[in-house]
């Protein structure tokens, strides 16, 4: 059996690509107007007491200096636990268990995924959804050996370079 841990190309089609093991993908949201993308949006601070219990029970290592965050993060910070609250018991271990695979990789590792992710958000909606499908179609064997094989035809290309 391969190491899927370690393998880049694993990261990138967990974290890209879904799992059916996880539900069904995310919608995606719906494309800002050209205008308001080239326009930055500034946000407004998000006082601490603004936060619910379990929020501040998340995020309480933040307390401290939650004043002194960028508005930007503090927003961010209360999507994520937003997003955690919702989650079920085995979505929050299949994010966990994506993390360690994130801090696993080594810096020139993480560059690779976060490039192939820019290129993979490049692509329209239709094609992403597209790839996204056929990758939940496929069983657990055959994501594997999937990624088997793109891992073995990167270490190809590596040690063919001069």
């Amino acid at each position: 059996m391969i190491n899927l841990r370690n393998s880049v190309w694993c990261v990138l089609a967990l974290a890209v690509l879904g799992s059916a093991a996880t539900g069904p993908a995310r919608a995606e949201e719906p494309a800002a107007p050209a205008s308001s993308a080239a326009m930055p949006v500034e946000m407004a601070p998000l006082p601490w007491s603004s936060l619910n219990a379990e929020q501040q029970r998340l995020l309480q290592r933040f307390e401290g200096n939650w004043d002194t965050l960028p508005a930007a993060r503090q927003n961010a910070l209360a999507r994520g636990s937003d997003r955690w609250l919702s989650m079920s018991p085995e979505q929050r271990d299949t994010a966990r268990g994506r993390f360690k695979q994130w801090q696993d990789l080594d810096p020139d590792q993480k560059q690779k995924v976060r490039a192939a992710y820019k290129r993979f958000k490049k692509l329209p909606i239709e094609r992403r959804r597209e790839l996204r499908r056929q990758w939940q179609q496929l069983s657990v064997e055959e994501r594997r050996e999937r990624l088997e094989r793109l891992r073995e035809r990167a270490q190809q290309r590596r040690q063919q370079r001069p």
